[in-house]
């Protein structure tokens, strides 16, 4: 087994590097890395559905999609995270207790009672410290998880804290629950790095023909490649999300202005403008515009550009109407 200390703190780079240590490392792989801050979508999940968007976009938190399924998490550098690859039959490939037993060892090495529960969690007292999904290719598994050493709480409930009356859709929603630190039930405190370094040692000491690893200059070009044509793209991370209907209120100096919307593959294939506002010559020019466009900021506003705001919404903004579409 190849055991790798992963440096990278990109989001987009990261995932990336999950997909090819699954399909182009041909060893099984444990690997331990950090994103800075990021929102991970899982693979059928309704991105704009999962987070705070005005939230995330202020604190110019990365959202990239994943390639197995399950919820939607928040990482940054206080957060440690996991990924294995093994090969073997399909039968046998998908099991959460069997791949997570090495970090619960190592919790409970350090005097904190971990325990898996559920169909994907471990927890601490009935709080959970960590997600964990899988993607399988081929004979193949990737299973990744999430370790809550030390991240800032109030970014993980804010990012993820969304209005649910915004989206109607099929995709599949992330179910909150109380979440902890497991720095918080230590003992003996010990810094994140610290702990990385006793989870990898405990991998090398536990599992036949365990060594260290690091990606040569071939892997990170070929990682760097498939971050920027698929993990880093509108395409991937929100064009993937289901069919859903879009619906937000918000109050402007010009009154009350409603967007409606149906999106389609990342696209707005139906739009129609409601309110109490004022209009010099209509919204009709301004609803076809926005048809057909991405459902992202930039799209709009570049579809918005050649109109004189002011003459179709009085007293509305651009910023306004951007505003009610997200």
């Amino acid at each position: 087994m190849l055991c790798i200390y992963h440096e990278s703190t990109d989001p987009f780079f990261n995932v990336a590097t999950d997909e090819y240590i699954l399909k182009h490392l041909q060893e099984d792989c444990f690997m331990l890395w950090r994103n800075d801050n990021a929102i991970i979508v899982g693979q059928y999940q309704n991105t704009l559905a999962e987070i705070n968007y005005d939230y995330v976009k202020e604190h110019n938190i990365a959202v990239v999609r994943r390639l197995s399924g399950g919820g939607a998490v928040y990482h940054d550098l206080g957060n440690l995270n996991f990924s294995f690859t093994e090969t073997g039959k399909d039968s046998s490939l998908s099991d959460f207790e069997k791949f997570t037993k090495p970090i619960i060892d190592v919790i409970r090495e350090l005097g904190v009672d971990a325990k898996f529960e559920g169909k994907n969690d471990l927890m601490i007292e009935g709080k959970k410290f960590s997600g964990n999904a899988a993607h399988i290719h081929k004979n193949k598994i990737l299973h990744h998880g999430t370790i809550l050493f030390s991240s800032e709480m109030r970014n993980v409930s804010e990012a993820l804290r969304i209005n649910p009356v915004k989206y109607v859709d099929k995709a599949v929603k992330s179910i909150p629950k109380r979440v902890t630190n497991v720095s918080e039930h230590l003992k003996q405190p010990i810094s994140l790095e610290a702990f990385t370094k006793k989870l990898m040692n405990h991998v090398l000491a536990n599992y036949p023909g365990a060594r260290l690893y690091e990606f040569t200059a071939e892997d990170i070009k070929q990682i760097q490649k498939l971050r920027d044509e698929k993990y880093s793209t509108y395409e991937w991370n929100f064009g993937k999300s289901p069919e859903y209907n879009f619906k937000k209120a918000i109050r402007t100096q010009g009154g009350v202005l409603e967007m409606n919307l149906e999106v389609k593959n990342g696209a707005i294939e139906k739009l129609k403008i409601f309110g109490d506002f004022f209009s010099e010559k209509g919204i009709e020019e301004i609803e076809s515009a926005l048809q057909n466009i991405l459902h992202e900021e930039q799209a709009i506003r570049t579809a918005l550009a050649p109109f004189q705001i002011e003459k179709h919404f009085k007293n509305i903004s651009e910023d306004d109407l951007v505003a009610a579409m997200f």
